[in-house]
């Protein structure tokens, strides 16, 4: 079968020939029928060599999947072959407080354990076919179209984990402000405008990346560029944002993410661009909380499932097929990708 891999410390990503999995007990495999592209991908291939931990190399990518069960293995009653189902991505051990919980995005035993996530670590979902470990890592779509809504898995997933734990403060008359409109910002956008009373304030590097923004519904949409602090301050009176969603993470970032956020604001780090935040007095708001949440939970997929089968959130996609997988990362690295970037095998 095809499948884009990373396959030397440094490479590109390459469209190979690689063997066909086959379930063993327990064990799940999918028709891939849609796969996202995301910057973690990126991220994982510009690790130099002594610093990577993402499992053996060559890595087959994509942790966003979605497809149609092809075979079960033994002991395997929950799906059957012919389901359509999305690949829960951050696997953990099924055992823990956290696991037993169904949050396996913080399992305190997959270290320990050498669990990787798939297309971070375990073989992933830019592939014909995709073996998942157990089939409590499988959502049913129930009737969602799986290349629309495939990057729900990661990018919708993470922000709405993120904003969850900021909603009591994002009651009428507060303010939130996006940092990155791209693949989970302008998610984050909407899930906002649903799910809070807040004012969202949308930031980017550039005006075709903020007209999604607003026509995704945010409020208010600004450069991020030296003057989005004082812009944010205008627009709530001085107070700033009650939360600060960051999804790029970069150090320029975080530092106005700190800067714009309200005394008991929140600060969500979302992006993996190595920015760090110093927490201290006088460094930062008085009582603004500083979280860098990963992922989220089983049942918080299914809910955002729930949210785009009422049509209340739409990913953004451009779809591309596995042969032209390697064009999709030349366009993310570039930073021309609008919303996410989707694979599909059979196209």
């Amino acid at each position: 079968m095809k499948a884009l891999q990373y396959r030397t410390i440094g490479g590109h990503p390459e469209v190979v020939d690689v063997p066909q999995p086959t379930a063993g007990p327990g064990q799940v495999l999918l028709r891939v029928t849609a796969a996202g592209v995301c910057h973690s991908d990126e991220f994982v291939m510009n690790v130099p060599e002594e610093e990577y931990t993402f499992g053996e190399l060559p890595l087959t990518l994509g942790h966003e999947g979605a497809g149609i069960v092809a075979e079960t293995g033994a002991g395997v009653t929950h799906v059957a072959v012919g389901d359509d189902v999305a690949v829960y991505g951050p696997w953990g051990c099924g055992r823990c407080l956290n696991c037993s919980a169904g949050k396996e995005n913080y399992c305190t035993r997959a270290a320990a354990e050498g669990i990787l996530p798939p297309g971070l670590g375990a073989p992933g979902a830019m592939a014909e076919y995709m073996l998942i470990d157990d089939a409590r890592h499988l959502v049913p779509l129930h009737g969602l179209d799986p290349v629309k809504n495939v990057s729900l898995t990661d990018a919708g997933l993470t922000p709405y984990h993120a904003i969850k734990k900021s909603l009591p403060k994002l009651g009428a008359g507060s303010t939130a402000v996006v940092i990155g409109t791209g693949g989970l910002g302008h998610v984050a956008i909407q899930l906002l405008r649903v799910l809070s009373g807040a004012v969202v304030v949308a930031l980017d590097v550039n005006e075709e990346k903020l007209d999604l923004a607003r026509q995704v519904g945010a409020h208010h949409a600004l450069l991020s560029d030296a003057g989005a602090v004082a812009g944010i301050r205008d627009l709530t009176d001085g107070l700033g944002a009650e939360a600060v969603f960051d999804f790029v993470g970069r150090p320029e970032t975080v530092t106005t993410a700190g800067a714009a956020a309200a005394v008991e604001g929140d600060v969500s780090i979302v992006g993996i661009g190595g920015g760090l935040l110093p927490v201290g007095f006088g460094a930062i708001g008085y009582d603004v909380d500083v979280r860098a949440p990963y992922w989220g939970s089983r049942s918080e997929l299914i809910e955002v499932f729930e949210l785009a089968r009422r049509g209340q959130v739409e990913v953004e996609v451009e779809t591309y097929s596995l042969d032209d997988a390697p064009k999709a990362y030349e366009r993310l690295a570039a930073g021309k990708v609008r919303g996410r970037a989707v694979i599909v095998p059979g196209a």
